[in-house]
């Protein structure tokens, strides 16, 4: 019987493993929504791309939804003067994370971001966020980025 239960294992294991999207999918799918939404400061582009419509959005100031989002975030990443430095960005299985430093202006300190992704069949599907501000002085030696 043990030998039996190996060989289901066996057959089955490439089957289930095979059924969820790579790491290194979920990564490229990240990878490109980053470079649309923070560099190339596309919001429309990186969200009708990469998000799904029905996005789950768990700042509380923004809405649910990918037209909620794109709506919201807009005005303030397009801005001319908007500056973004992606510092990491990790993935892990459903789960991405981008850690960046966020200037709305260009005389500002700016603020430390971790958004968290959840990805499901090649899509965004739900967001978290923290933000700290970059403080002019600090406790310690450690940069923030």
């Amino acid at each position: 019987m043990g030998a039996m239960k190996t060989l289901l294992a066996m057959a089955v294991a490439p089957a289930l493993i095979g059924a969820a999207p790579a790491a290194s999918d979920n990564r490229a799918i990240v990878t490109d929504f980053a470079r649309l939404f923070y560099m190339e400061k596309d919001v429309r582009a990186a969200f009708d791309r990469h998000v799904a419509p029905d996005y789950i959005q768990h700042n509380p100031g923004i809405a649910d939804g990918r037209d909620a989002a794109v709506a919201a975030l807009a005005p303030k990443f397009s801005s001319p003067g908007a500056r973004f430095e992606i510092q990491r960005i990790l993935v892990d299985g459903d789960m991405a994370v981008i850690h960046l430093r966020a200037r709305l202006t260009p005389d500002s300190r700016g603020l430390a971001v971790v958004d968290m992704y959840r990805i499901k069949g090649g899509r965004i599907v739900e967001h978290w966020d923290v933000l700290q501000p970059v403080p002019e002085h600090s406790a310690n030696p450690h940069p923030m980025f």
